[in-house]
């Protein structure tokens, strides 16, 4: 008696397969959409019978039936294949952290450009393990909106990362997070309090995590150079895969060249057509003297 083939549905399982209810049919992308969407047991099916019929990926195929936006199949898509960022009006994460809320921009694309290039020549092995500090000649370069953006896309990777709001003479990062800003760097170097008890989750991105300036201090180049700084450092460098730390303009004092030094690696920000070539080159001279890594200039038209 001729066995079936192994690759021919036996007929119970067939009949199985073909009387399943649409929800148990549904590939990964359908069971997500169907999270980011309520859909009816109607609508699935109907969503799958114009997939067959058309050859259609479930997706487009709910968005030509206008059963789904092309938004809500992209929030699908990004939870299939785990790439986290922030979704609907409720979200406390402000605009400026593009890769965060407009991941699929040019602009995001932008710091995923530079993500790469700085893992490649700088962060990853064989390199040693240095924090990478985010400087900048003037206030209004852009730099804590690079710092922001360049850790939140490492962080995309599911590398845990760390951001550092360093300046403790105008600190925003807590800003565009949206926390409040009691407690951070400050009360940690003033000994009041430690870092795990100021260092905050970020709901939406859940590989990254913000160590808030806190109250900024009178005296804040004094705080950055006691040695608890650099013991701290050392310190985050063994619990995170990165840290990036922002820092104050360089116009205001000392402050950024200093963290430099104890950070290890810079990444100098400018704007375009407002940063002058030779205080650039300056800055970019002061890390040598130091001995700091310097891993390029960015000029930003943000």
């Amino acid at each position: 008696m001729a066995q079936p083939s192994p690759l021919t549905p036996r007929p119970q399982l067939r009949a199985a397969v073909s009387d399943a209810a649409p929800a148990e049919r549904l590939q990964a992308i359908g069971q997500r959409l169907r999270s980011v969407r309520p859909l009816t047991d109607a609508q699935i099916e109907q969503i799958l019978l114009h997939q067959r019929q058309h050859g259609l990926r479930f997706g487009d195929a709910a968005v030509a039936l206008k059963l789904a936006t092309p938004d809500e199949v992209t929030r699908a898509l990004a939870q299939q294949f785990d790439f986290p960022y922030a979704t609907g009006q409720h979200s406390r994460l402000g605009s400026e952290l593009v890769t965060a809320t407009q991941p699929f921009s040019d602009q995001a694309e932008v710091f995923r450009e530079l993500r790469s290039r700085l893992l490649l020549e700088h962060l990853d092995p064989p390199q040693p393990r240095l924090a990478l500090a985010v400087l900048s000649t003037d206030l209004g370069d852009g730099k804590t909106y690079t710092a922001a953006n360049l850790a939140v896309s490492l962080s995309q990777l599911g590398r845990r990362t760390l951001l550092v709001d360093a300046d403790l003479r105008r600190p925003r990062q807590h800003q565009l997070f949206g926390l409040p800003s009691r407690g951070g760097l400050s009360g940690v170097l003033a000994g009041h309090q430690a870092a795990a008890e100021v260092i905050r989750g970020i709901d939406e991105l859940p590989s990254l995590e913000l160590l808030p300036a806190g109250s900024p201090p009178p005296n804040p180049q004094e705080l950055l150079q006691r040695p608890t700084f650099t013991l701290l450092m050392q310190e985050l460098l063994t619990r995170f895969d990165h840290v990036i730390v922002d820092t104050p303009a360089a116009c205001q004092g000392a402050d950024a060249r200093l963290l430099a030094a104890k950070c290890g690696a810079a990444l100098i920000v400018g704007r375009r057509g407002r940063s002058p070539l030779k205080e650039l080159q300056t800055l970019g001279a002061a890390m040598a003297r130091t001995g700091t890594r310097l891993t390029g200039v960015l000029i930003n038209q943000h």
